[in-house]
């Protein structure tokens, strides 16, 4: 993907498995100014919280050994299924406000459940994937980061 910058008219989406912002640069390349137009967040349990049964256990017929199985992930359930309705609250966005050009800012793995998610029409507007966690920082400091990421 190509390095847009930030231009003027750009929505931009930064998220994780719990949280995300959803900006439009009212700025310039020279000069941006991230507004945010919607946030989203979800709380979660801690794993151990949700699922308290013991791993399970596998017994071999041939010859009676055991192993144990590894616990469901509950807490990671619970960020996919996040994302997912993010995605149909970014495909929404997208429809209702006409955007053309997005950039998306998450974790790795976040970015991969969210290109699994996102339809056809969503991803034909999306122009650079960063694969950054930058949710937890203020605005100011997001575009810095946007800027410096997205120069030409």
């Amino acid at each position: 993907m190509a390095k847009i910058g930030l231009i003027n008219n750009l929505w931009v989406l930064v998220c994780d498995g719990r949280k995300a912002l959803l900006f439009q640069n009212v700025g310039d390349r020279v000069y941006p100014k991230l507004e945010t137009r919607e946030t989203f967040e979800q709380t979660l349990q801690a794993t151990h919280d949700i699922g308290t049964d013991e791993p399970g256990r596998l017994f071999s017929s041939a010859d009676g050994r055991r192993s144990a199985v590894e616990p469901t992930d509950f807490h990671r359930q619970e960020e996919d299924r996040f994302l997912t309705m993010l995605a149909k609250d970014l495909d929404r966005f997208v429809t209702q406000h006409g955007i053309k050009d997005l950039v998306v800012a998450a974790p790795p793995r976040a970015l991969g459940v969210l290109r699994e998610a996102l339809p056809q029409h969503v991803r034909a507007v999306v122009k650079a994937e960063l694969d950054k966690d930058y949710v937890a920082l203020p605005a100011y400091e997001i575009e810095k980061h946007l800027a410096k990421a997205l120069a030409p």
